[in-house]
């Protein structure tokens, strides 16, 4: 076996192993010579060169997203590291584990003017869960804060940062190891929850007729389906999710917006729930988030064994402890009331399903026409990638077959590493990938694609607007230069170059018809990984949608 000669790289290499952390996305460097050498030498690791680090770093998140695993990158000295901020910002508060091992210069050589270097030191700090500022030498400090780097990333689900400093010579080798690694294996703690500690909520449920169950970003199957089916059966809860929820029932409402946007004030009133339970990750709905917080439940209980955030200003309880756990406890002490609470606001739901349908019926071709179209057309038990901005707001507008898992990097809401994310879960699930996404988002992560390991029935659906569509809809917008150039980035560029230039199948649709044997030609050919653009009317996108909610009425 060859090992690096320096000791310190050693130590962070062997600890690794120990723990199991066996997934690494290498961007190449010279300072992080030694922790290449090293990985890369042991067949244990499954080592991956990305080029560009923060495309590496999403990459490496879509992975740990999948596995439920830390992955493990790693970057040179200098402004590298900086590069990976933004992938850590969202594995932060989308709770996804990443280890950052950067290599960087002897404290000595810091602020004096030498080549490549910068304060990295606790750089992430206000969005890491652990900073492990490592000395030169190898000690037991040194190990101490390696393997508490790796054990919080694994109990917290979250970044954490190694940052370890190389001197000269970097590149040299040894085949025996100079250091001893001694580890426990990492475990979660587990958790409990007696019926006492529920007693006094249980009566509070018990008198309640009208109860809202919001779910956020929630990972396929993480429900049981005896809590899906106890809940669906109770005429006094209703239960909301969104696309991203992968939670699935069909007495549940699936499209809030739809459902919500044309409420008046007195509907508001009618539907305030009396108790508000979440749990899961971030939410899309704008409406309902505004709608929450100006009626307020009377209770609100959010249920996440690591963090309750007070997203509606109402937070009464916060449960620590996961869904699954809470409601095993908890809906045993529960008992059926009397209400149409359910009844009522399904019937709602019924009739904005129907208005709905008739107003698609009628649509021209648009961005809107386009998801409904296409999320019907995803194959069965496929994994669905949505990007942000419109395009992961249109998708709460349809409805989608409980068979397909969909992510979205929910937890910073932000375009830069959609493509990469996406990417990286393909490569960790063998299941069928397709990744929608708008133009700008794809050209801004357009990196993404110089990577030596996509899967050939990786599909890309971009949806070209000319421009980030999504501006036309917000307020403000007006047909002006300003407006045009620097809100919406119109452009007139497409992916045609790209797919050619890295071994794409490139396909174009501009109506429904092309649409539509665009998508059977994507879905039909697994010999390369292929890209459908569609073009859609720039200045008819924005009032397509808006009417709808009007339609709605």
């Amino acid at each position: 076996m060859i090992y690096p000669k320096i000791p310190l790289a050693q130590s962070i290499i062997q600890t690794c192993l120990a723990k199991g952390i066996t997934t690494i996305i290498i961007s190449p460097g010279s300072r992080n010579a030694p922790l290449i050498i090293g990985f890369t030498n042991n067949p244990a690791f499954e080592c991956y060169s990305i080029a560009d680090e923060r495309s590496a770093a999403f990459f490496g998140l879509g992975i740990a997203q999948q596995t439920k695993k830390p992955v493990v990158l790693i970057c040179s000295s200098g402004s590298a590291l900086l590069n990976y901020y933004p992938a850590l910002a969202e594995a932060f508060y989308s709770q996804i584990p990443l280890i950052v091992i950067s290599a960087d210069r002897p404290q000595s050589k810091i602020d004096i003017g030498d080549g490549q270097t910068i304060r990295q030191e606790n750089v992430f700090a206000n969005h890491s869960l652990y900073n492990a500022n490592l000395n030169e030498m190898v000690s037991a400090e040194n190990d101490t804060k390696i393997k508490e780097a790796i054990d919080i990333s694994i109990a917290q689900n979250g970044p954490v940062h190694i940052n370890a400093p190389f001197e000269e010579p970097l590149y040299e080798t040894t085949s025996e190891l100079a250091v001893s690694v001694s580890v426990t294996a990492s475990a979660k703690e587990s958790q409990s929850l007696s019926h006492d500690e529920l007693a006094e909520y249980a009566k509070i449920w018990n008198k309640s007729t009208k109860k809202m169950v919001l779910v956020g970003v929630n990972e396929p199957d993480a429900i049981r389906n005896s809590v899906v089916e106890t809940l669906a059966a109770d005429e006094s809860v209703v239960v909301l999710t969104e696309t991203t929820s992968n939670l699935h029932h069909p007495s549940f409402i699936n499209t809030i917006d739809t459902l919500i946007t044309p409420f008046t004030s007195e509907d508001f009133e009618t539907f305030r729930p009396e108790i508000l339970v979440t749990f899961g990750g971030m939410i899309v709905s704008k409406r309902i988030k505004a709608f929450l917080r100006k009626y307020k439940p009377k209770h609100h209980w959010h249920i996440d064994s690591l963090r309750g955030y007070d997203t509606f200003s109402a937070l009464t309880k916060h449960f620590e402890v996961e869904p699954n756990l809470f409601f095993d406890v908890f809906l045993p002490l529960t008992k059926s009331v009397e209400s149409d609470y359910f009844k009522k606001l399904n019937a709602v739901n019924d009739l904005r399903e129907l208005k709905s349908k008739i107003y698609l019926d009628a649509i021209p071709f648009s961005d809107f026409k386009v998801f409904e179209k296409v999320i019907p057309s995803l194959p069965i038990n496929s994994q669905l990638q949505i990007s942000n901005s419109s395009a992961i707001r249109y998708a709460q507008l349809i409805a989608i077959d409980p068979s397909i898992e969909v992510y979205c990097n929910r937890g910073t809401s932000g375009i830069d590493g959609s493509t990469s994310t996406a990417l990286g879960a393909a490569v960790a699930n063998i299941k069928q990938t397709v990744f929608i996404t708008g133009d700008i988002g794809f050209l801004y992560d357009s990196n993404a694609l110089w990577n030596n390991y996509i899967p050939k029935n990786f599909k890309i659906i971009l949806i070209n607007n000319g421009g980030g569509g999504i501006f036309r809809i917000l307020p403000g917008h007006e047909e002006t230069p300003v407006f045009n150039t620097f809100f919406e980035t119109s452009h007139c560029l497409t992916a045609a170059h790209l797919a050619t230039m890295y071994g794409f199948e490139y396909t174009t649709a501009s109506d429904e018809l092309s649409l539509s044997n665009g998508l059977a030609t994507l879905y039909g050919q697994n010999e390369k990984p292929g890209i459908l653009e569609v073009f859609t009317p720039t200045l008819k996108n924005d009032s397509i949608l808006l009417q709808y909610f009007k339609e709605l009425l």
